[in-house]
């Protein structure tokens, strides 16, 4: 990775600067409405209910059944496999092909891989010293490119028209599901590719268990698509901000976990900011505007408590089995594929989406361009935190965090009142103070753990 490192930050650069330039053109030549004005604003709300399922509510429900048909019957068929006692029963097939996968997607290889095979740690080999600031710099030109621009086309995709000129009112891609669809595939071909041409250690984790954390993955990705159909980006991007609460929340459910009173002071700062920001949000709002926020507000709960689940399982599974970044993308990615495929089938999701692939070909290049974006932001993702920490990563996702609300300002040209530029203000100097306190803490108890080996020794 670190070899490549400086090809991958030039490909992510190329990308930046031509999603930079056609967003910008197409901010300018379609500047974002801002609230419903005029009969064009009536004729869209009139073609929003002419069908039912344009509902978000339905539309969730739809997508909860769609992954209900193959979660159901693959839990009846793992818990038939677990009760029957088909795996102790293997005896000579054993060594058949059926009965290896049966035993990797329910049991998962019984022997536990090490960290000196290849684990969590050590998995990433690290650079020589002298390279180590040029290395910083690539992770943070990669992390930043891409998901700057996966935030401008993200919003691009979902709150502007295609095809909009003087004689056509133009036409928005309404389904959320095959966004995500294409986002996975591609991250998942990406994992795949890297498997194979790198040394992982022993994979031992039973292959659905992957699929708890995957299904509230799809689920978070969802929401955050949707949501921008309610609200703006800058509400959505605070709102992400603000999930550690339901992560604490969701830690304490999940692990047991137990949180200092910093922690929980900086929780409320951010939850004071944010609803400073949505409150000045609020005051511009009139009419239908004020309906449809609530209901994105209402997505982004959802996805911040889909999205906590998904990290504290995640971390689960690391603490358990060991596995490598890449095993984890893969599998989580493997099950996100299954899952959006055959909901995507049966509600008839491809045909629409490739349809309007065809019919707009700026659009194909906006979602070849998205996935793309997501795939190479995940591997940064991966290579950030085993090189530098999580400290280091969360700072630059934190410091991308405020720059994408800006950049989203600036394109699109959402109005920010005081009172909301003071709510962004106190939700990341929470952010810094909390990873600073964090910081504190590790460097204090290193100290004293030092302190008692040394009076330890000389008690000796």
């Amino acid at each position: 990775m670190a070899v490549h490192c400086g090809s991958a930050v030039m490909l992510v650069i190329v990308l930046v600067a031509a999603v930079w330039i056609h967003a910008s053109h197409a901010a300018l030549k379609n500047p974002a409405p801002i609230g419903p004005v005029g009969p064009a604003a009536g004729a869209d709300a009139k073609a929003a209910q002419a069908d039912w399922t344009d509902f978000w509510l339905v539309r969730l429900t739809l997508n909860i059944l769609g992954y209900g048909s193959v979660c159901l019957p693959a839990w009846l068929i793992i818990r038939y496999v677990k009760r029957s006692g088909y795996l102790e029963r293997g005896g000579e097939n054993g060594h058949s092909c059926m009965f290896k996968t049966i035993r990797v997607c329910v049991a998962g290889n019984e022997e536990k891989a090490s960290i000196e095979e290849g684990g969590i740690k050590g998995k990433v080999p690290e650079p020589p010293k002298h390279n180590r600031a040029l290395v910083l710099v690539s992770c943070v030109v990669g992390l930043q490119g891409s998901y700057l621009t996966w935030g401008v086309l993200q919003e691009r995709i979902m709150k502007h028209e295609y095809g909009k000129d003087e004689s056509n009112p133009g036409e928005k891609f309404a389904n959320s599901q095959f966004l995500v669809f294409m986002n996975r595939i591609l991250a998942f071909t990406a994992a795949g590719l890297i498997i194979l041409a790198t040394r992982q250690p022993r994979h031992t984790a039973p292959l659905y268990r992957y699929s708890y954390c995957s299904l509230s993955n799809v689920m978070s990705s969802w929401c955050q698509y949707e949501a921008l159909k309610f609200v703006s980006f800058p509400t959505q991007v605070l709102a992400k901000a603000s999930k550690i609460i339901p992560v604490m929340l969701m830690g304490k459910v999940v692990s047991g976990k137990s949180f200092e009173y910093f922690e929980y002071v900086t929780a409320a700062m951010i939850s004071a900011g944010v609803t400073m920001f949505l409150l000045s949000q609020g005051k511009e709002a009139t009419g239908p505007t004020t309906e449809t926020t609530f209901s994105g507000v209402i997505i982004l709960i959802g996805y911040m408590m889909f999205d906590s689940f998904t990290s504290n399982w995640q971390a689960e599974l690391y603490k358990q089995y060991n596995m490598s970044s890449m095993q984890m993308m893969f599998g989580v990615n493997l099950f996100s594929c299954v899952f959006t495929s055959w909901s995507l089938v049966s509600q008839g999701g491809f045909t629409y989406g490739m349809g309007f692939m065809l019919n707009y070909p700026t659009f194909m290049f906006h979602v070849l361009l998205l996935s793309l974006c997501s795939a190479t932001g995940q591997l940064f993702i991966f290579y950030t935190i085993s090189q530098f920490g999580a400290v280091v990563f969360v700072i630059i996702m934190t410091t991308r965090s405020g720059l994408a609300i800006f950049l989203s300002c600036l394109i699109y040209g959402h109005p920010v009142t005081v009172v909301g530029v003071l709510g962004v203000l106190i939700v990341f100097a929470a952010l810094f103070l909390r990873v600073f306190l964090q910081q504190r803490k590790k460097a204090q108890k290193a100290r004293e753990a030092k302190q008692t080996e040394l009076s330890n020794g000389n008690k000796v």
